[in-house]
């Protein structure tokens, strides 16, 4: 499983009737990507000078499952609210156990 974290730092311009459009076009990707395990997303709740605005997190199955999920209709959809407003993005992929599998090692 692919674990697909995505960090955004959005400028002034990133309104709230933008940030509410962006919104529903990240729910709406939930349950409608193939390969898409699962989709969480939310605010930073801190407010530091360190913090970042929004994170997404998303699990795939495999890594040609986020290349599906790169250009799928949905993501396109919400990349002209994000992408213009962004002050700072910052990403990372990395494989980790699928929960759902569980373990197999004996502890």
């Amino acid at each position: 499983m692919i674990r697909h974290i995505v960090m955004f730092r959005f400028s002034a311009s990133f309104t709230e009737g933008i940030r509410e459009q962006w919104i529903t076009g990240l729910e709406a990707m939930k349950g409608n990507i193939p390969g898409m395990l699962n989709l969480e997303h939310g605010p930073d709740v801190m407010g530091t000078e360190r913090s970042w605005d929004h994170v997404i997190v998303a699990d795939f199955a495999t890594k040609d499952d986020i290349a599906v999920y790169n250009t799928h209709p949905l993501h396109e959809a919400i990349k002209p609210f994000s992408l213009p407003n962004v002050e700072d993005l910052a990403y990372v992929d990395f494989e980790m156990e699928d929960p759902a599998a569980g373990s197999s090692r004996k502890g």
